[in-house]
């Protein structure tokens, strides 16, 4: 009697944990989002463009605007040995809407190139698609 006992429990146990996987909660969905903007930002840094751009929905405003960064990367890497970019994100603030998300963040980069640099900051928020399992920017 106590065998049986002892594997009514121990199946219910289990049921109780396997019930609970795969399921996306909004905590999930908000670390997802906070890791894709920071791995973009990384890549950045890294001058990594096939990863920055794989952050991006393809053709998006975003993915377009990592082309034009990189154009002009490419160019300063043309009349200068060295080229650095230093970018730095705070997130905020993160709201999930089904499949689109937004983030409210603080972003800082300076690029220096030549022994000259220009720097931009700004508060504004970043905005992501959930395409399959995925968070992208767009």
């Amino acid at each position: 009697m106590k065998k049986k006992y002892f594997f009514v429990v121990l199946f219910l146990i289990l049921a109780m944990f396997l019930s609970g996987c795969g399921i996306v909660t909004p905590a999930t969905d908000e670390a997802k989002v906070k890791s894709v903007i920071q791995g973009y930002y990384l890549a950045l840094n890294d001058q990594n463009w096939s990863k920055a751009k794989s952050y991006c929905v393809y053709g998006s405003e975003k993915y377009y605007k990592t082309c034009t960064i990189e154009d002009a990367i490419n160019t300063l890497n043309l009349y200068c040995n060295i080229v650095t970019i230093n970018s730095y994100v705070s997130i905020s603030n993160v709201s999930v809407y089904g499949n689109y998300s937004q983030a409210y963040c603080y972003i800082s980069v300076v690029i220096s190139a030549c022994g000259y640099f220009d720097s931009a900051s700004s508060y504004g928020y970043l905005y992501l698609q959930k395409t399959g399992s995925s968070w992208k920017l767009y």
